[in-house]
């Protein structure tokens, strides 16, 4: 700096201005191409960042989609397993059995039902702060976006149809059946099941419009939530696809 200052010095009291505001403006256009460089070094190293941070935010929300599917493709089995289950006991309404096996009674008495505990920290974490701004995609965005309202909806039909096993069918089993024969196939040996029946009147159950309304609501339920597992296992591998892709660049 002090030689620039010298050289300006030398060429203003020599009385060459044309030569003097030529090396001003060179010495101008130096500056202003230092500040560039410096500020387009500065720009990639936040760039940089910014890439390390959006990759964490990709790779959290992939275990998390990925932990997600299994649990979708589990749901979507039991939720199968169970349409088929209540369908068999309303043939067993419609043709009026009066004599029943050990597993038509069992399928009658089992009210279990496991709701499915989706993940959703990862994706709630990036909605809710500014982790969002480091998504470039655009696609993304918008499939994550409109996660959580699928999360959501999927939460409430369990809920309903939980709702309909504890509150309206298992009270309604409870009034015909013997609680022996409802803890039986867990804390019992199966074939001791026979000695406790006397105590239950599964046709009567079988006959109750309580019991066969209750039964059918789930089993439209039942059919809504297996509709609806299918569409959110659809968006959670097109999110978790997209998600890869971006990860792969």
């Amino acid at each position: 700096m002090r030689i620039l200052k010298q050289i300006r010095k030398k060429m203003l009291f020599s009385g060459k201005i044309k030569n003097y505001l030529g090396y001003a403006f060179g010495e101008i256009l130096l500056i202003v191409i230092g500040v560039l460089i410096a500020w387009k070094i500065n720009n990639l190293n936040e760039l940089r960042k910014n890439r390390i941070v959006e990759l964490k935010i990709y790779q959290s929300l992939n275990e998390e989609l990925n932990s997600n599917l299994i649990l979708l493709d589990s749901a979507i089995a039991q939720y199968n397993k169970n349409t088929e289950t209540i369908e068999n006991i309303m043939d067993i309404i419609f043709e009026e059995q009066t004599v029943l096996n050990l597993q038509e009674k069992l399928n009658i008495i089992n009210v279990d039902y496991k709701s499915t505990q989706l993940l959703n920290g990862a994706i709630t974490s990036v909605n809710s702060t500014n982790k969002f701004e480091f998504i470039e995609s655009d696609v993304l965005k918008d499939l994550i976006a409109s996660y959580p309202n699928d999360l959501d909806s999927f939460e409430s039909q369990e809920s309903k149809i939980e709702n309909i096993i504890l509150n309206r069918l298992q009270p309604v089993i409870e009034k015909h059946v013997s609680l022996m024969d409802l803890i039986s196939n867990k804390e019992l040996k199966s074939n001791k099941i026979h000695s406790f029946s006397g105590h239950s009147n599964y046709i009567s159950l079988l006959k109750s419009r309580e019991f066969q309304n209750s039964l059918v609501d789930r089993l439209l339920q039942t059919q809504i939530q297996l509709k609806n597992a299918i569409s959110l296992r659809e968006k959670t591998q097109t999110i978790a696809y997209n998600l890869h892709k971006e990860l792969e660049n």
